[in-house]
C-alpha cells in the first residue's frame, strides 16, 4: 500500500511538472516566422518579369515555411536596380523577414570594376535561388536577308542591335560577340525594353536584338509565327533543346581567352539574372529554411500551374549554385576583366 501511494504521488508530480514546463516549452518551440510577415523587394516596376515572378512566388511560399508567415511585394526600381540592391546590403534587417530580387548583372558590374554606385559586396549575400535562369540569344529580322552567321560575318556593313542601356545582357552581349566571333555590328543603346527594340527592328530603326529566348516566346510570338526573324547564335555552354539547329556562340571560337570571355561576360550572368538573396549576416539556420522554401515552392504543382498558364518558365537554380557562381566570377584572371572592361567600354564607330 505505502509503495502504491508513493508510485501515484510520483506519477502526480511528474505530470504537475509537465504542466508548469509544458507551456513554456510549447512557446520556445514556436516557429520563427509564425505571425510573422514576409517581404519581398524587387528592384524593378510593378507589372515587368521579375515583378511577375515575385508575386507568383509570394503567393505560395508562405505554405512551405514553417510558421506559414504572410509575404508582401513592394517594388523598389531605380538606377537598374541598383538602388534596390544597396537597400538589401545596407539597410534591410537580417533577420530572415526581408527577400530582395533585382538583376544579377549587377554582380558582374561590381566584377569588372563598372561598379559606380554600388554600395554591396555581392560574396557577402545570402542567395536563396532563382526560378530560372535566362538563355541569351541574338536575332535578326530576316529583312537583312541574313540567315546563318557565316552570312553575318561576310555582309561586309555593320547590322544594328537595339539595346538596353550599357551593363545590361542586351548591350554587353553583342559587344562581346563583335570582339570574339568579328561579327561586323554596331549596338544601338538606350531603349527602355524589349518591346521597345522589338517596336525599332519593325519600323526598320534597327536590324536586330540580343535578348532571352524565354522572352521571345512570350512576347514576340507574332513574329515567330510569321517567320519574321531568324535567331543567328546562343549565348549558353551547349544548345537549348529548344533550339538544337541555333549554334552557341562558344562553339565558333577556337581560343581558350574567348570562351573565358563569353563564359564570364555572358554565360554565367545569364545563369543568375534573376536571383532572390538575404541580406548579410541573416542566421543561418534562417537561411536554409528560406531556401529549402523556395525550392518545395519550385515543385509545387498549384505554382507550377500557375506559373503554366501565366507562360512562365521554371527551371530553378538553388542558392549553394548561385553562390558558386558568383565565387567562381570573381576568382577570374585580371587579365580576363581588363580585357572585358575594354571590350565592353569601346566606342562603335
Amino acid at each position: 500500500m505505502v509503495r502504491t501511494m508513493r508510485s501515484l504521488t510520483l506519477c502526480l508530480s511528474l505530470i504537475w511538472a509537465v504542466a508548469l514546463v509544458g507551456p513554456a516549452y510549447a512557446q520556445s518551440s514556436d516557429p520563427f516566422y509564425q505571425g510573422k510577415m514576409l517581404r519581398f523587394i524587387v528592384g524593378a516596376s510593378a507589372g515587368g518579369g521579375f515583378d511577375t515572378y515575385t508575386r507568383l512566388l509570394a503567393r505560395h511560399v508562405g505554405k512551405h515555411i514553417p510558421g506559414n508567415p504572410s509575404t508582401i511585394v513592394a517594388n523598389m526600381p531605380g538606377a537598374g536596380h541598383l538602388i534596390a540592391a544597396n537597400y538589401m546590403y545596407a539597410k534591410a534587417k537580417p533577420d530572415g523577414l526581408t527577400i530582395g530580387n533585382w538583376v544579377g548583372g549587377l554582380v558582374f558590374k561590381q566584377v569588372a570594376g563598372q561598379g559606380h554606385g554600388i554600395r554591396f559586396d555581392a560574396r557577402k549575400f545570402e542567395w536563396v535561388g532563382l526560378p530560372v535562369s535566362d538563355s541569351m540569344v541574338c536575332l535578326l529580322s530576316r529583312k537583312t536577308g541574313i540567315r546563318s552567321l557565316e552570312d553575318w560575318a561576310s555582309s561586309g556593313s555593320p547590322v544594328k542591335i537595339g539595346a538596353l542601356r550599357p551593363g545590361s545582357l542586351t548591350y554587353d552581349f553583342p559587344k562581346i560577340l563583335k570582339d570574339t566571333l568579328k561579327l561586323p555590328l554596331r549596338v544601338v543603346g538606350g531603349y527602355r525594353g524589349s518591346a521597345g527594340i522589338r517596336l525599332a527592328i519593325e519600323k526598320g530603326e534597327v536590324d536586330g536584338a540580343c535578348v532571352s529566348w524565354e522572352s521571345i516566346k512570350s512576347t514576340w510570338r507574332k513574329q515567330l509565327q510569321e517567320n519574321a526573324i531568324e535567331i543567328l547564335v546562343q549565348g549558353l555552354p551547349k544548345r537549348h533543346p529548344e533550339l538544337p539547329n541555333v549554334p552557341t556562340a562558344r562553339e565558333s571560337v577556337n581560343t581558350p581567352l574567348a570562351r573565358t570571355l563569353l563564359k564570364v561576360g555572358v554565360e554565367d550572368r545569364s545563369i543568375i539574372l534573376r536571383p532572390y538573396m538575404l541580406p548579410p549576416g541573416t542566421p543561418k539556420e534562417r537561411v536554409e529554411i528560406i531556401r529549402d522554401a523556395f525550392m518545395a515552392t519550385m515543385k509545387d504543382p498549384e505554382f507550377l500551374a500557375e506559373a503554366q498558364r501565366s507562360k512562365l518558365d521554371i527551371n530553378p537554380l538553388p542558392g549553394h549554385r548561385i553562390e558558386a557562381v558568383v565565387e567562381d566570377m570573381f576568382r577570374q584572371d585580371g587579365k580576363v576583366v581588363a580585357e572585358l572592361k575594354g571590350i565592353l567600354t569601346a566606342k562603335d564607330p
